[in-house]
């Protein structure tokens, strides 16, 4: 079930999985990805090995609040929010679900607001798991057919923008595993029903683009922190994993050959045991 939380003059948009009495774990997805990317699969695993899930929508994404009255940011211009303002908006979101503090999965962009989370709230990060992401958008540039897809224009209408889901994920995708058209396309025609607004990612990317480098900043992150990374990302790649190891004392770095920007199912039973390995130590 979808709840919605008031955070920050706006609304968040969470579902939670496992026992209120399990270890806190707070799931952040990327750039114009909504909750339900976090998928259902994956989250029950983690909720087996004992962990309360959560997964939200971020600003501009999905069923939380949008800024439809800033439209597409001009390039040069100042986004309408960064990276601090999402950090913040989790740390608002922690308060409502009544956790002093939780363990804290970013994946993409999604791990650069648990970077800032980290670094902003140290308190409230009890472990850092940032996965195929980076301290800066200079870090680790995409490859030039990444890049065409991450600024190509968006589609109009569900069937194409379901068509256009498979040939950014047969781009960006994990090379050394399958691409499963018909469960991107499902995938694709449940986040359009449930909220499309290209305009949103622009304005989450210009946030990206705004917040600057936190390599520096990283070393004052004191909780044990793990980075997994795909070793063939092309939209972020590996170089960022690893510099975001590097610049948290202590972080384990764990790569995958074959894995690109998703999160192969092949690899779920992988994932959860390096983050379980983490939040039960």
């Amino acid at each position: 079930m979808t709840t919605r939380a008031a955070v920050n003059g706006i609304d968040i948009a969470y579902e939670s999985f496992g026992s209120p009495s399990g270890r806190p774990l707070l799931l952040i997805m990327g750039l114009g990805a909504q909750l339900i990317q976090w998928d259902e699969g994956l989250c029950e695993l983690l909720a087996e090995q004992g962990h309360h899930v959560v997964r939200f929508d971020n600003r501009d994404a999905g069923l939380s609040t949008h800024f439809h009255e800033h439209g597409v940011p001009a390039r040069g211009a100042a986004p309408p929010y960064l990276l601090d303002d999402l950090a913040d908006d989790t740390a608002a979101l922690m308060d409502v679900l009544g956790w002093p503090a939780a363990h804290v999965v970013g994946a993409s962009m999604g791990g650069m607001v648990a970077q800032t989370l980290a670094i902003r709230h140290p308190g409230r990060v009890l472990t850092l798991t940032s996965i195929m992401s980076t301290p800066g958008p200079s870090v680790a540039p995409p490859t030039e057919a990444a890049a065409a897809i991450l600024m190509g224009r968006p589609a109009e209408g569900r069937e194409a923008v379901l068509e256009q889901a498979v040939l950014t994920w047969s781009t960006i995708g994990s090379p050394g595993y399958e691409l499963d058209q018909e469960r991107i396309k499902a995938m694709a025609g449940l986040a359009y029903d449930r909220c499309f607004d290209p305009a949103g990612t622009a304005r989450q990317l210009a946030a990206i683009m705004a917040s600057g480098d936190r390599t520096e900043l990283l070393a004052q992150v004191k909780v044990p922190a793990l980075v997994l990374h795909g070793e063939a990302d092309p939209l972020v790649p590996v170089v960022g994993g690893r510099a975001t190891a590097a610049a948290i004392p202590g972080a384990r770095l764990v790569t995958y050959p074959g894995m690109g920007h998703d999160l192969p199912r092949e690899l779920w039973p992988a994932f959860v045991a390096e983050i379980t390995k983490l939040t039960s130590a």
